[in-house]
């Protein structure tokens, strides 16, 4: 199985992602600008894959620190997270793993600033870790909405390139081809920049799943001659109500999938999951740069001078979706009293 992003000799190696489908690059990122970068980029991607290269980046912006008293140190750390916290505004994991690092620096503010530094490397790769098992126990809990013969169709990437093992959507169709169960999934496209055609089917393919690759506006027709059975997305962010914001495209699934009386499943970790954030409406919607339109297959498709609208997420509201897929579960309506008990 692929590795998006590994940690040795204090280093962070990721896949590059915008390289994919057709070269397999593995970059080795050693400072914090870089890191930065590469999730500006989308070098790395995916929420909880974004959470962990966060946490990574911190300790390398704080490796080198001359700083010898906590205050002064806690400073540096403050600069390093806000810096990495303004590389992307939507996916809830980044700012998650950001405060983690910094309460566990808090937590241990008595000890010596080098004591510091090891005890948050080693939270960095606890984080990484954890969401491993998480991913599994994704997987775990989404085979129950499978069966054998099912079809799934899923938009953009949240597989094994979007995490650290499994992926969040993509990890019930991995348990279910381990158990030897006959899975077909359709992969949409995913414009602008391809994600479902140069991740997701890449990945698929990688692995020996059947996986038969999709534009965006096949979705309905594809759905209308009975071939899905199921629709399972990611998550970047989930607000208290249920709302899930999740790559631009999604909400448009999600109709399709009503329409055609097919169940539309969000698989996510619960640190997707933001209680602060009452409703979809109250979600920072990242808007990207235009050329990702007007030069999205490495020729010009559109005029230079045209307006481009080019938000990187939708919302899907809550009462399209047929369940959360968790790994603490399965949730399901209604949402601003179930996703609570989660943490309960």
């Amino acid at each position: 199985m692929l590795r998006t992003i590994e940690y040795r000799d204090g280093k962070v190696y990721i896949i590059d992602q915008t390289k994919l489908p057709t070269i397999k690059e593995i970059i080795a990122i050693e400072t914090v600008e870089e890191c930065f970068q590469a999730i500006k980029k989308l070098k790395v991607r995916g929420a909880p894959a974004i959470g962990i290269a966060a946490a990574y980046g911190v300790v390398l912006g704080i490796k080198n620190s001359k700083e010898k008293d906590f205050e002064s140190f806690c400073k540096e750390l403050k600069k390093v997270t806000e810096y990495l916290a303004s590389s992307r505004p939507t996916a809830v994991n980044l700012f998650w793993a950001l405060d983690r690092m910094e309460k566990k620096a808090l937590e241990n503010k008595e000890k010596p600033v080098e004591e510091i530094k090891n005890i948050l490397e080693n939270e960095a790769i606890s984080i990484q870790r954890e969401d491993e098992e998480i991913c599994r126990k994704i997987g775990e809990n989404g085979i129950h909405v499978l069966k054998n013969g099912s079809t799934v169709l899923t938009h953009c990437n949240a597989g094994v390139l979007a995490t650290s093992k499994y992926g969040t959507a993509l990890a019930p169709i991995y348990f279910a081809k381990e158990k030897g169960w006959d899975i077909k999934v359709f992969a949409d496209e995913t414009r602008p920049l391809l994600q479902g055609a140069r991740l997701t089917a890449f990945e698929l393919n990688e692995a020996s799943v059947d996986v038969t690759l999709i534009t965006d506006n096949m979705a309905a027709m594809v759905m209308a001659k009975g071939w899905i059975d199921i629709v399972i997305v990611g998550c970047d962010r989930v607000a208290a109500n249920g709302d899930v914001a999740n790559k631009i495209g999604t909400y448009g699934v999600a109709l399709l999938a009503k329409a055609h009386n097919i169940p539309f499943y969000i698989a996510g970790p619960t640190t997707t999951i933001d209680l602060n954030t009452a409703t979809g409406d109250d979600i920072v919607i990242e808007e990207r740069d235009k050329e990702e339109i007007i030069c999205g297959f490495g020729k010009q498709t559109a005029p230079s001078d045209v307006k481009v609208f080019n938000p990187a997420f939708d919302v899907t509201p809550h009462e399209l979706i047929a369940g959360i897929i968790t790994e603490k579960g399965i949730v399901r309506a209604p949402y601003d009293i179930n996703l609570k008990k989660l943490f309960d």
